[in-house]
């Protein structure tokens, strides 16, 4: 008979216990407030990053002259090779068109000798990033 009473008393402490920690848990809600800025400019920087502009890396130089030929051969390159970017960057007084943007040098000269079977004055550079 005590055992009985024993084993309901367990029972029902244990069951006590267990409503009064359901009855006492705690619920929140969480409110950010960001500004929307944020948002375009972490956009921003992953641009930046897919065209490497924020490292410092290598290029591939096609071509430095004048902008009429240097859109022709812009869009010559981007007819032929796809896996790399390419752009027109202007340097007073000529336009320079780069393509690749390379970590290491090494990758740089992979593609450089690819490059090369279209483009054959192509050369490596290293641009000051800083500008």
């Amino acid at each position: 008979m005590k055992s009985q009473i024993y084993s309901k008393l367990i029972i029902t402490s244990i069951l006590l216990v267990f409503a009064c920690s359901l009855g006492m848990a705690q619920s929140a809600t969480l409110t950010i407030h960001q500004d929307p800025k944020i948002t375009e400019l972490l956009s921003l920087k992953k641009d930046l990053e897919k065209e490497n502009k924020l490292t410092d890396g290598y290029t591939i130089q096609l071509y430095y002259g004048e902008m009429d030929k240097a859109s022709q051969i812009l869009i010559k390159y981007r007819g032929s090779y796809g896996q790399w970017p390419a752009s027109i960057e202007y340097e007073t007084p000529n336009y320079k068109v780069w393509a690749g943007n390379f970590s290491t040098r090494i990758e740089a000269e992979r593609a450089l000798l690819d490059i090369q079977k279209n483009f054959s004055s192509a050369f490596i550079l290293k641009p000051d990033r800083r500008k």
